[in-house]
């Protein structure tokens, strides 16, 4: 049900830009916009591994280094029949976890300090398990589709005020002043639209993880019991995350209070929670 909302709301998103575009600057300002955006995407998608673990300052580690936690990769990845990835650590207290890199041969899976010494074995392998999901999924593919298409509305949003701010119309219109009041509108409220879907997109992708990580660990109430603690975590010591990467991480990593709904990158933890104790352990 997850995978097919999220192929609903990549293709609003589609259905967005397309609306937008004809009616602001018509093929040619969907093109120009979409190769912009496409542009900048596809470079974040390349290096943003790189780019991630060098902001949260992560260390690459060895078996010999972590053995506990990567014999748990090593082995779910085999259960996921996924190739091993990299593993890396975090510094800091606040347990969290995320995957990145732009495929399952060049995958990351990084675990911060704080969550290595709060969760237990179990809980651990259900994280694990719903990071290396994530990589099983394309997640970061998806997201960058996401991004791409939310950034060309964005861009043309931004056309359209200019417009609007200059008296300018791209539209036939005998009306003047509706056609300005069109584009401020659609300044306005496309960006609002395509943010809306994009954090749709990403709680769906947390949602198939969650169920996917069950599956893989064969543990759904070890995940269900970590989102629990690592929430409460968050709430009492949030992490010094950079809002952009927020989407990453298995929980909100800002400050565990609820954003509006709509606008949220993360379903509610006692929604995830609870599908996951609705599952029967494997």
């Amino acid at each position: 049900m997850n995978t097919i909302k999220t192929g609903l709301l990549l293709g609003a998103l589609t259905g967005l830009l397309m609306l937008i575009g004809g009616y602001f600057g018509g093929k040619q300002g969907v093109v120009i916009a979409f190769i912009f955006a496409t542009a900048v995407n596809f470079g974040a998608y390349w290096f943003s591994d790189k780019l991630i673990l060098r902001m949260y300052n992560a260390q690459e580690v060895r078996e010999s280094q972590a053995p506990q936690l990567y014999v748990i990769v090593k082995d779910l990845a085999l259960k996921a029949g996924l190739p091993m990835p990299k593993v890396y650590i975090v510094p800091g207290d606040t347990p969290n976890a995320f995957a990145t890199g732009r495929n399952e041969d060049h995958a990351v899976v990084a675990v911060t300090e704080g969550i290595l010494r709060m969760l237990s074995r179990e809980e651990l392998e259900g994280v694990l398990a719903h990071e290396l999901t994530h990589i099983k999924n394309k997640d970061m593919l998806i997201g960058s589709i996401a991004a791409t298409l939310a950034g060309a509305i964005v861009m043309l949003a931004n056309m359209a005020q200019w417009a609007a701010i200059f008296g300018g119309s791209s539209r036939d219109d005998s009306e003047e002043g509706s056609g300005v009041i069109g584009l401020i509108m659609m300044a306005i409220l496309a960006p609002i639209a395509a943010t809306i879907i994009q954090m749709a997109i990403s709680r769906s992708r947390e949602y198939l993880a969650d169920e996917g990580g069950a599956r893989v660990s064969g543990k759904p109430y070890g995940l269900a019991g970590a989102l629990e603690k690592l929430s409460r975590a968050s709430q009492a010591v949030p992490m010094e995350a950079n809002p952009s990467t927020a989407h990453m991480f298995i929980v909100n990593p800002l400050t565990g209070k609820s954003l509006m709904k709509l606008f949220s990158t993360h379903p509610p933890i006692e929604e995830r929670v609870a599908r996951l104790r609705s599952m029967k352990p494997m």
